[in-house]
């Protein structure tokens, strides 16, 4: 059986597990809602940004965002799987080794593209629109979810390198810091220098001001790198971080002992 049939059958078993147990990707998608409406909401209107209203920045820094909580299930997945030795026999089976892994991104990316339109559908309910090109906006679509995939890998990784019960924790610890330290609810232009000089190459923020500028809302960004080079930084480190965290998946899966 080749890689990707075998990844295509894997990736329907997990999606098979959420119909059985939806709560999981129910849960991920109302704390996404809550925070998009706690931010947009409460605190909208105390926040002024340049070009438009706080609704139309914070939408696209939302969905960046987004992207980025789903390492989370995929690094607690594959580390539940290790633990439980369900993925020792997958190696036991004549499939490639990257199979595995394969199914499990190719799951939560099914997961991803629900989540996007949920989002997208609620913010258009709360005030947010779209001012771009619908081809703009379907680039917009393709940058979050090249982030997720991205990040996905480094997920797989993580939850092979350090099974354990402590593997989430760590990730969660490793996750907020880096989600919220860049410029998905604020302008980088609003903060101390060395904190912005910090933020603007965070990858979400790079993908954040990408989209917005893709979907025509408000970047926050007047000068610097993410003014002038965003949508390439949204492609270029999507790519950089696939490039390392993908061979040191395959690497770990390999190394892999119950």
């Amino acid at each position: 059986m080749n890689t990707l049939r075998a990844g295509w059958i894997i990736t329907q078993r997990d999606l098979l597990h959420w119909v059985r147990q939806p709560w999981t990707p129910i849960f991920s998608l109302l704390f996404s809602v809550v925070l998009l409406l706690i931010f947009g909401l409460l605190f909208g209107g105390a926040i002024d940004v340049p070009g438009g209203g706080y609704i139309d920045f914070l939408l696209p820094g939302m969905l960046a965002l987004t992207m980025m909580f789903g390492v989370e299930t995929t690094t607690s997945a594959m580390a539940n799987d290790a633990k439980k030795g369900i993925t020792d026999r997958f190696r036991s089976m004549p499939i490639g080794s990257a199979s595995v892994a394969l199914g499990r991104v190719g799951a939560d990316m099914a997961n991803s593209a629900v989540e996007l339109a949920v989002l997208i559908g609620g913010g258009l309910l709360i005030g947010w629109r779209i001012t771009g090109d619908a081809g703009s906006a379907a680039l917009a679509v393709l940058l979050l979810l090249a982030l997720r995939f991205a990040l996905l890998w480094v997920g797989v990784y993580l939850g092979l390198a350090f099974k354990g019960d402590s593997t989430t924790m760590a990730v969660q610890t490793l996750i907020w810091p880096v989600g919220f330290l860049s410029t998905v609810f604020v302008s980088a232009e609003t903060m101390p220098g060395w904190l912005a000089a910090v933020t603007v190459w965070n990858p979400v923020s790079a993908t954040a001001t990408a989209v917005r500028e893709l979907f025509g809302n408000p970047t926050g960004a007047t000068s610097g790198v993410l003014a002038d080079h965003a949508v390439a930084l949204a492609i270029g480190w999507p790519i950089l971080i696939t490039a390392v965290f993908l061979p040191l998946s395959a690497y770990a899966y390999r190394k892999l002992r119950s």
